[in-house]
């Protein structure tokens, strides 16, 4: 089933109640915020950077490089991966692309070894201080001892299945930046939720936990992933994935200040693939991507990456 044949019925956006009144001021606050926003984009020239492509500039609302990061969940044996690395190792990746991706715990020495030094990697999760005796887990010292750069704090599989809470997702956070491990920090509403209104309550009460407990956000990108896109071959619009995170920058200037929700790289993660991204990337508040599935296939990956070519507009 399509994503957007979840539209909601008249009664409420899927995002929040309508009231008349809340809902004009609403409206008001985004045109006022897209303003903003296409008011102030930044637009990188090449010449600025060796790194740029020289097809043109990158627009985006976010200041900083498009992110993809590829979340390989608990997936792959010795095999696979080797396979996977040899895929990435002979892809062309665009150049202005920060590019993650997240093993398993037990294989990161060997992605470690072999991949790229083009590309960075990801723990899926971290202990919320420093080791010991925590049967199962992982530090976040262990994940720098391995090379680890990144950390996916908050993901809903962590949130649902395993139960953790938004207070101590945000201590997580805290603790892994304060230890230099940069945290894509994942937010994200189910469908109930969804369906109900909520859409926003949600998404605003897990950056709250964030925003209440790290200290800076210099070394933080934000992963919408609604719940019921992930794995699921559902995926959110463009157009809906655009309001949430144009909210979610809105929320950021609002509660935090005007220069982290400017800085600030929001990407969009729910059954991304090879044939969605382009369309995805076009969308000015989408700063890249958190991938799962097509994240274990190499050239399907690689697409994905590339996917920024979208973004560029004539110099």
């Amino acid at each position: 089933m399509a994503a957007t044949s979840l539209t909601a019925p008249p009664s409420f956006s899927g995002l929040r109640r309508i009231s008349p009144k809340l809902d004009a001021a609403a409206v008001s606050s985004h045109q006022s915020f897209f303003h903003r926003v296409n008011s102030s984009t930044r637009l990188v020239s090449s010449s600025s950077s060796s790194h740029r492509s020289p097809r043109g500039v990158v627009a985006m609302a976010g200041s900083g490089k498009f992110f993809v990061g590829g979340n390989w969940k608990c997936n792959g044996t010795k095999d696979s991966i080797a396979k996977l690395i040899s895929d990435l190792n002979s892809a062309t990746l665009e150049a202005d692309v920060d590019v993650v991706v997240s093993p398993p715990f037990v294989y990161i020495d060997q992605v470690k070894s072999s991949l790229t030094d083009r590309i960075d990697i990801s723990g899926q999760n971290s202990w919320v201080g420093k080791g010991g005796a925590f049967t199962g887990e992982i530090s976040v010292e262990q994940l720098k001892d391995l090379g680890c750069k990144w950390v996916i704090l908050g993901h809903s599989e962590r949130r649902h299945v395993i139960g953790e809470k938004d207070e101590f997702i945000g201590k997580k956070a805290a603790y892994a930046l304060s230890e230099g491990l940069g945290v894509i920090a994942c937010i994200g509403e189910k469908l109930e939720e969804r369906e109900a209104g909520k859409t926003f309550d949600v998404c605003f009460a897990q950056l709250k936990a964030f925003a209440d407990a790290v200290p800076s956000w210099d070394n933080i990108v934000v992963a919408y992933e609604p719940v019921w896109a992930i794995g699921t071959g559902k995926v959110a619009s463009p157009q809906q994935a655009q309001e949430v995170h144009v909210a979610v920058r809105g929320w950021l200037k609002k509660n935090v200040s005007e220069e982290v929700a400017s800085k600030t790289r929001i990407i969009y993660g729910g059954s991304v693939n090879g044939g969605n991204s382009a369309e995805l990337a076009k969308e000015e508040d989408i700063d890249g991507f958190l991938v799962g599935g097509a994240s274990l296939k190499g050239p399907e990956f690689a697409t994905i990456v590339n996917s920024v070519t979208s973004k560029k507009v004539a110099a």
